[in-house]
């Protein structure tokens, strides 16, 4: 019954408003809000139902639990133009600088796990992705001079998890993953020129696809002291945004790109532990994302298979985590990560509508146990503003930055039964 329940609530939860959530390109710096409070380390240390997306295999250490919560998230964005308006062929935009106007959103988690036998669990982790979101005021034409411009970018996922508790703590777990994404544009009709199908470029509301994946991973015991743990998801294979198939490449394809997860955890100070997370991201392997604007929009039209991109480059994070556990009913923890941010300064134009240039995050969490049953675990976090300029690629005498920095809380509860 209790799993027949986490799986119905899942699947509302798939039909729910989803919301924005871009820190490390447009994925999350983490998932729930223990791990979020360790700047997303946790590969080595799992400790909620939500452990899933870090790490399936440590669902195998986190016992009967049950645990939901919100995020709440402000990404603060905005480009500036320097130099003068040249006229055509020279595509320049305006002077000044404009910001973005959608700077608030919640987002909900859900995670779900239960022990089947002394060695095997069963659990649900869903989550969420948003970041490529945009929303700039049509005023002295928008940014292209088509009006109203911007883009929203939603993704959710529900991984169903099986956990496998192999040898004493050693464990391996694996997630078949659905994902479910969602996307629509406005203001990009000056591109139609450039485009491969035109009516399928811009202004089409909004279009969704399902897909679907799988993701494989190790934690376990190697001293007394010391946890390690290993994960991969592969490619989630979506189908096509045929509304939108004038703008990504492939006629439409957008695929969520293949993850590694490596960490290690260490409690050599009583009631200490120290995490170390390395985290790389494969942006560049998906065309839609990670062809360069030039030379491409020279050789191909947009949605071929070589059409123009964002060029988002790779990313590697590292995280850095600190948990205390100051009494058995509280414990304090703080993080930082860094991971250079995969927008070069020759792919600015475009990313005006998605600019995902943060590199740095700095994060404090808690968790109270009001029962043996009942926690309450909170975040917060701040990434610091970053800017990356770059030469207009269509009209060389003017300048763009892109400048984004985020602020997030979130509170979850832990029930275990």
């Amino acid at each position: 019954m209790r799993i027949k329940l986490a799986l119905g609530v899942a699947a509302l939860t798939a039909f729910s408003p989803m919301t924005a959530l871009a820190t490390n390109g447009y994925f999350s710096h983490g998932y729930g809000t223990i791990s979020k409070g360790m700047a997303g380390a946790g590969t080595a240390l799992s400790q909620d139902s939500i452990a899933a997306p870090t790490n399936p295999a440590g669902m195998a250490f986190v016992g009967n639990r049950i645990d939901g919560g919100f995020e709440v998230f402000s990404p603060r964005r905005e480009y500036t133009v320097e130099g003068p308006v040249s006229p055509p062929p020279a595509f320049s935009l305006q002077p000044g600088t404009y910001k973005s106007s959608r700077n608030g959103f919640v987002i909900p988690h859900l995670g779900f796990n239960r022990e089947l036998s002394d060695t095997t669990r069963f659990g649900v982790s869903v989550y969420a992705n948003r970041g490529m979101n945009t929303d700039y005021s049509g005023e002295s034409g928008g940014p292209f001079y088509a009006g109203r411009t911007g883009v929203n970018l939603e993704q959710l996922f529900i991984a169903p998890t099986w956990s496998w508790e192999f040898s004493d703590n050693q464990a391996f777990g694996i997630s078949p993953v659905i994902a479910y994404q969602r996307f629509e544009a406005e203001g990009l009709q000056s591109f139609a020129p450039f485009s491969s199908d035109p009516g399928a470029l811009s202004n089409n509301g909004t279009d969704d696809a399902w897909g679907y994946g799988y993701q494989i991973g190790w934690q376990g015991e190697i001293t007394d002291t010391l946890r390690g743990g290993l994960s991969w998801r592969n490619i989630l294979k979506m189908n096509e945004f045929d509304k939108y198939r004038g703008l990504f490449a492939e006629q439409g394809d957008f695929d969520i790109r293949q993850m590694f997860n490596a960490g290690i955890a260490w409690s050599g100070l009583e009631n200490h532990w120290f995490l170390l997370d390395i985290q790389h991201i494969r942006y560049s392997e998906i065309n839609s994302v990670g062809n360069p604007l030039l030379p491409n929009l020279q050789t191909a039209q947009l949605g071929d298979d070589n059409g123009a991109g964002f060029g988002w480059d790779d990313m590697t994070i590292v995280k850095l985590g600190w948990q205390w556990q100051q009494t058995p009913a509280h414990a304090w923890r703080a993080g930082v990560s860094y991971g250079e941010n995969p927008i070069s300064d020759e792919d600015v134009l475009f990313n005006i509508l998605a600019p995902g240039v943060q590199e740095w995050h700095l994060t404090g969490g808690f968790t109270h146990s009001f029962t043996e049953n009942l926690d309450v675990s909170g975040m917060a976090f701040y990434s610091p503003a970053k800017t990356v300029t770059g030469p207009n690629p269509l009209a060389p005498n003017q300048t763009i930055d892109l400048e984004m920095y985020q602020l997030g809380a979130s509170v979850s509860v832990g029930w275990k039964y």
